[in-house]
């Protein structure tokens, strides 16, 4: 991304310092890095781990660090050395943000606790990315992404409709959390600008995807006494599912009272759509098994062909159901311009999928993700280390610097 291209989007001139690894940190920070902020990933000698997970074109540049480090620069520190620690302490001193998945206990030993690095630098919004928050019986505990679906109902939700307790297909846990630490450190940015006070933010990912799971599924134990048990019937409904038609699927969702109406009249089913179980939200939402397996038998009839014009004609919200390797293909995403390429001399022609917001009808162009240590030597010195101690530093091993392939 050129610097003309940075200058324009809203977090420019936002310097971040993100210390975390595999998906939940460096999908944050590179949400930020998206929205125009500048975001130096700090790396071990080895690497983050997803540099090696999935297909590569090139060693240490693997599917998945391509899909949540775009746009950034990469350092590389060994925390393990004295000289490394005093590395990362220099940009943090020149840092608007420094955010870490480090487990708590394990920043003391390195100088990094909250309550020193917020004392030395008031200003700076230090981020912390943790799998439980501090003061309970999981606080300091290890959490990956299927740790927490496990502990905050997703696979039991995933049971309860399928009757088969699994993980959904999809870093799930990582994804949501990053984006709500995104969402919070920019918020802790806001205050700063109105306070002038940086401060610590927490980020726990086992109350995030508890509150995040239970935003419906809560249902009745919002009251006391709980006028139900937990669990939105309908999406849990077996039925809840793609509809099988003659010849594939589609996507159709009636919901409110006219849209089921015209739907059943449509099909020539007019008596459904006075028939108290399906006539009002409420009856629906007790009936909803048998609404949902009801329309099933109706789909199966046509074609996803008949459907897609029938639902268009009675304007009943409908799609096709796409396969993961139709989305480049989807007229709509093509259109709007989502996918981008990205020509890199030694890996050849990549693809990215876009920035979704636009601002002022523009979307934020996607940077190639950095080659480990990339930019080592040049962001050190931006941040002021003496030229001595960078060699110092380069040749002891507590600083790298990229070694392009032989």
């Amino acid at each position: 991304m050129t610097e003309t291209n940075k200058a324009a989007q809203p977090l420019a001139g936002l310097r971040v310092v993100d210390a975390s690894a595999v998906v939940m940190g460096p999908y944050a920070s590179q949400w930020l890095a998206d929205l125009g902020a500048e975001v130096i990933k700090v790396e071990p000698p080895e690497g983050d781990s997803t540099r090696h997970t999935g297909p590569a074109a090139e060693a240490g540049m693997a599917a998945i660090f391509l899909g949540v480090n775009r746009s950034k620069q990469s350092v590389v520190i060994d925390l393990k050395q004295a000289g490394g620690q005093a590395a990362l302490q220099a940009l943090i001193a020149g840092a608007d943000v420094f955010m870490h998945s480090m487990r708590p206990q394990k920043l003391a030993p390195l100088g990094l606790d909250p309550a020193t690095l917020c004392q030395r630098h008031p200003r700076l919004v230090f981020a912390g990315l943790h799998g439980f928050a501090d003061g309970g019986p999981y606080s300091g505990k290890p959490a990956y992404d299927d740790i927490i679906q496990g502990l905050s109902g997703s696979a039991a939700l995933m049971q309860a409709q399928s009757g088969v307790a699994r993980y959904l297909p999809t870093i799930a846990a990582d994804k949501t959390c990053g984006l709500v630490a995104a969402l919070a450190i920019v918020a802790a940015v806001v205050k700063r600008q109105a306070t002038g006070q940086g401060g610590f933010v927490e980020v726990p990912m086992f109350e995030t995807m508890v509150g995040f799971n239970l935003v419906e599924h809560f249902y009745g134990e919002h009251f006391e006494p709980a006028r139900s048990a937990p669990g939105y019937p309908r999406v849990l409904a077996d039925w809840r599912r793609p509809y099988a038609t003659a010849d594939g699927h589609v996507c159709l969702m009636p919901y409110t009272d006219a849209h089921w109406r015209r739907f059943f009249e449509a099909v020539g089913e007019p008596a459904l759509a006075v028939d108290p179980r399906f006539a009002s939200m409420a009856a629906r939402t007790r009936h909803i098994e048998a609404l949902y397996e009801t329309t099933g038998r109706l789909v199966a009839r046509h074609d996803t062909a008949h459907w897609l014009a029938l639902c268009e004609r009675i304007e009943v919200p409908v799609a096709r159901m796409n396969q993961l390797q139709d989305l480049q293909r989807d007229p709509h995403l093509q259109a709007t311009g989502f996918f981008e390429p990205i020509d890199d001399p030694a890996m050849g022609a990549l693809r990215f999928p876009g920035v979704a917001p636009r601002f002022d009808g523009q979307r934020a162009p996607v940077g190639l993700p950095p080659r480990l240590g990339a930019d080592t030597v040049q962001v050190l010195r931006e941040a002021g280390v003496p030229p001595d101690t960078l060699n110092d530093w380069l040749a002891t091993g507590a600083v790298q610097a990229h070694q392009p392939p032989a």
